[in-house]
């Protein structure tokens, strides 16, 4: 699958990482000369691109994709990004990242938009929502999306994964599992690859993958 991320941040640096390494072909657009990281990523392509110009989606030939995410972190980059993707270039699937909750109605298919994605109300979701089992204090939650599942996960106290960096636990995620938001003192962050984990802190992960088992005996797992 040809696959055209639009924003190189933190989550789109890592939706890159899951769908190249599982063997798709990844174009990353980004205005910004800081958020490109060849280096980071040698499997992906890299644009350096206003991918809210007509002229920029052009150079990319974005009509030869099969999917097309607008991950920025700005909810008027991301509807821009998925009406000329599905209106201009006839992409058949597009994703969308929404920033502010208030947003989500515009987040339609009038705007190009097939699934859209919002972290903060799906956090929110599963505040409200705890499993009922455990509480939800240390176990893999989930919550239903269009062909996708959310998955919480609250580290332990004394998790080996503590001390570790963010970027040495996203190589080790199952195929089909993106990490996409750290919530750390009631406070959402991007998954920054040099954030140091501790216990306490709730992982949030995006997964299209059939099962979370493997997910929760990773994170689980004792050195």
């Amino acid at each position: 699958m040809r696959v055209a991320i639009a924003g190189a941040g933190s989550v789109g640096r890592s939706i890159a990482a899951e769908l190249s390494g599982s063997g798709h072909e990844v174009l990353l657009i980004d205005h910004d000369s800081r958020a490109i990281g060849v280096d980071e990523l040698p499997r992906a392509e890299w644009l350096l691109a206003d991918a809210c110009e007509l002229s920029s989606l052009e150079d990319a030939r974005l009509a030869g994709f099969d999917s097309v995410v607008a991950a920025s972190g700005d909810d008027k980059v991301n509807l821009v990004v998925s009406l000329l993707a599905k209106t201009e270039f006839g992409v058949g699937r597009v994703v969308a990242r929404i920033n502010d909750p208030h947003n989500e109605w515009l987040f339609s298919e009038s705007w190009g938009v097939d699934v859209a994605v919002s972290p903060p109300r799906m956090m929110a979701a599963l505040v409200e929502e705890p499993d009922e089992e455990d509480g939800g204090a240390d176990a893999v939650n989930a919550l239903s999306l269009p062909q996708t599942d959310l998955l919480e996960f609250t580290l332990p106290e004394g998790s080996p994964h503590g001390g570790r960096r963010v970027g040495e636990l996203v190589p080790k995620l199952p195929e089909g599992i993106v990490l996409v938001a750290l919530v750390r003192e009631g406070r959402a962050r991007e998954p920054d690859p040099e954030t140091p984990l501790q216990g306490g802190d709730d992982l949030v992960f995006l997964s299209s993958a059939a099962s979370v088992d493997e997910l929760g005996a990773l994170l689980a797992a004792e050195d």
